[in-house]
Parts: structure tokens; C-alpha cells; sequence
């Protein structure tokens, strides 16, 4: 077979990216959004976790610069998904941010991961092992040589009624929650700090496999802690505002009414 001759020598293939606009109009956030890559994540246990994470990955393009190169930044993912790569932790988001800075040629960018996130719980009684899992969102955002870092936990509880339980002769309704707790912190942290303080303000955590003698726990445990949605977030509230890590955060709580059509709410934010 006649191979096709090879040019004498490769021509220039012109960076319009690089180029100059005319408008010098500078753009807050450029990039790609809803990339679905497998990572490795690691709490600070350090055991690296494979995970599909949704990405989101932005530069601010200066007022002179075209365009940016998205490829760029499809490529800082690959990397950390190579074969042998690192895994991405939260105190990693720094560095990453930084060298995404750097390959863009810009003063500042961010990086949204949004991820299941999952925990080997051991039921109460029996002492059964099971996978429980989570939604997991970590931001960090370069702006002016300073790097912010937010982290967000879904966290699935059960609560129970205490009106409910009041007045009933016996039994109270109960329903399955979720909390979700963003804060914004520049120090030290894992996620499964914040999995903790969700669980444990609840009126009783869950488990991916139960036994009859971790059931009968997990239900008289639920009716001994009644709490309404305002008793979830006001819990979780006062511990995040006792903590000097988190300068600033949010608290949300949805149930999901066993005796309604509809879903009870509460948040509360401080400085988000």
C-alpha cells in the first residue's frame, strides 16, 4: 500500500485562543461544565476511593486574552485519573488550583467536584458491615492570590416527630431526611466530620444492612430523639458556629413526610 508522502516540513498551526479582542471586556468564569471523569478521592484516612465525579473547571480570561484552552483543562483531570496518579483529597484542591493557574497563564480559576462518596458502616447490634452512601460537592475558587475552599455533604438520617410522639398513645410517624451541610473553610477537615455531625443531630443514622436486633436499635434509638426539620438544622447550626474552621456555612433539612404529600424545610446560613 502507497503511503501518503510526508510534508517537508509541518506548518504553524495558528493559536487563535491566545489572540487579542478587540473589546477588552474580561470574562469572571470561562471553561467546562458537566465533564464526567473517574477519580480517586481520599479522606484524611488516606484510603483512595474510585469515584465518577461531575466536573465543572473555570478560568478568569483577562480582558485582552480571546479565548482560553478548554483542552487544558481536560487535561488537568486526566492526569489525576492516570494510572498511579495521586489521589484528589481536599487539602490537594489547593495545589491543583494552582496549577491550573498556572498551565492557563491567569490569575485565578475554580474547580467544582461533585461525587458518591461512600462509608463501611457496622450495624449497632449485630455488628454487620455495609456500604452507605453519600453525595459529596467540593469547590475551591483561586481569586486575587487567595484560595476559598467549600465543601458540601448530603446526608441521609431518619427523624422523628415529636408533636407526633406527644400526643399519640402509642407510636409516632417518622420519615426519612436529608441534610445537607455547606461550609466554607480554610482549615483542616475530612468529610466524614461533617457525616457525623449530620448523624448524630438526627434521631437516628442509617445503615445500608440492618438485622432484626440492629432494627429494634435503630427504631427505639429514632423514638427516644424526636426532632422536628427546625431541631435538625439548629443542631448542626450550633456545632458548625462553635468551630473557628468554618468561616462560613449553611444548613439544610428536608423531610419527607410519611403522613403528608409534601416535604417539611428548614435552613439556616451564616455568611455564605
Amino acid at each position: 500500500m502507497n503511503r501518503p508522502e510526508q510534508p517537508a516540513r509541518l506548518m504553524p498551526i495558528p493559536d487563535v485562543q491566545s489572540g487579542s479582542d478587540e473589546r477588552h471586556i474580561a470574562i469572571d468564569r470561562v471553561g467546562i461544565r458537566g465533564l464526567r471523569y473517574p477519580l480517586a478521592f481520599a479522606d484524611r484516612d488516606g484510603v483512595a476511593q474510585p469515584t465518577i465525579a461531575v466536573a465543572n473547571v473555570y478560568v478568569a480570561l483577562p480582558e485582552d486574552r480571546k479565548g482560553t484552552h478548554m483542552s487544558r483543562l481536560v487535561m488537568l483531570l486526566e492526569e489525576r485519573a492516570a494510572p498511579g496518579a495521586e489521589p484528589l483529597s481536599l487539602a490537594d484542591l489547593d495545589g491543583l488550583l494552582l496549577e491550573l493557574a498556572t498551565r492557563l497563564d491567569v490569575r485565578g480559576g475554580g474547580i467544582e467536584l461533585a461525587f458518591p462518596f461512600f462509608v463501611r458502616k457496622t450495624a449497632p447490634v449485630s455488628g454487620v458491615a455495609s456500604l452507605l452512601d453519600y453525595e459529596v460537592r467540593i469547590a475551591g475558587e483561586l481569586r486575587d492570590g487567595r484560595i476559598t475552599k467549600t465543601i458540601a455533604v448530603a446526608v441521609p438520617v431518619t427523624s422523628l416527630c415529636p408533636c407526633s410522639k406527644e400526643i399519640s398513645e402509642y407510636g409516632a410517624h417518622n420519615q426519612r431526611s436529608t441534610i445537607i451541610i455547606t461550609v466554607r473553610t480554610g482549615g483542616t477537615l475530612d468529610l466524614h466530620e461533617l457525616l457525623r455531625i449530620a448523624e448524630d443531630e438526627a434521631s437516628s443514622e442509617l445503615f445500608g444492612v440492618l438485622k432484626r436486633a440492629d432494627e429494634k436499635y435503630v427504631t427505639e434509638r429514632a423514638y427516644d430523639n424526636p426532632r422536628f426539620v427546625e431541631d435538625l438544622v439548629r443542631g448542626v447550626a450550633a456545632r458548625l458556629a462553635g468551630d473557628p474552621r468554618f468561616t462560613a456555612f449553611a444548613v439544610e433539612a428536608e423531610n419527607f413526610e410519611s403522613i403528608h404529600n409534601h416535604s417539611a424545610y428548614a435552613r439556616i446560613a451564616r455568611g455564605m
